[in-house]
């Protein structure tokens, strides 16, 4: 495939390529599979494609560098063949969560840190178990531990580009999954968390689930 095309065959290449691919691709990616096109040619047809179905029933984005398609959010409900039943986060996991999401990459010492409470393993375990977070590599200090950041799921199930696009703290309640008492989070998000007022105990949390299909 030549690196040089038309305008509308490369937007139809991208289309195509997207419809049958299984995971969202890089802009990378995308030029490698169409023969080596130039990548300028790759963003361009993406933007073009993107504004074409932006009133469709299926919309292009683009989640952390990745481009796929996705019902537009008005009609997801007529595709559902599975009810999910969403149960909040816990206190702790969603404490956890703002921590990493605000202030990535971090160690469970530095969420310790800016939470003033120990984080137990079995909080970082349902986050990773959920896709939304992930082990980043291990900082350069001595006993190099292990630090961890979002993941492209984390970007997607938001709805954001990227972290720049993160949400404040009456956005992420609006999802349906912060306790409307979790007050914590906002604290959290800003790194003040009161030492006077811990979070409750994370022992009988780690069990806490994501979501479980309706009988």
């Amino acid at each position: 495939m030549s690196g040089e095309r038309s305008d509308d065959a490369v937007e139809r290449a991208l289309e195509a390529t997207l419809f049958a691919t299984e995971e969202p691709m890089t802009v990378d990616e995308l030029a490698v599979h169409l023969g080596g096109l130039e990548k300028g040619s790759v963003r361009e047809g993406l933007k073009a494609l993107a504004h074409h179905y932006a009133e469709r029933g299926v919309h292009l984005v683009e989640r952390g560098k990745r481009w796929h398609f996705e019902t537009a959010p008005d009609l997801a409900h007529l595709l559902r063949r599975e009810r999910e039943q969403v149960r909040r986060l816990s206190r702790a996991a969603t404490e956890v969560l703002a921590v990493i999401a605000y202030h990535e990459p971090v160690s469970r010492a530095e969420i310790e840190s800016i939470r003033g409470v120990q984080t137990s393993s079995g909080t970082l375990d349902v986050l990773m178990e959920a896709g939304w977070i992930k082990l980043a590599g291990r900082r350069e200090v001595p006993g190099r531990p292990v630090i961890y950041a979002t993941t492209p799921e984390f970007l997607d199930h938001f709805g954001l580009a990227s972290r720049r696009d993160l949400p404040g703290i009456d956005e992420l309640r609006a999802t349906g999954l912060l306790d409307p008492v979790d007050d914590a989070l906002e604290q959290a998000m800003g790194g003040d968390m009161d030492p006077d007022n811990p979070s409750e105990c994370e022992a009988d949390e780690e069990a806490d689930e994501i979501a479980e299909p309706d009988a």
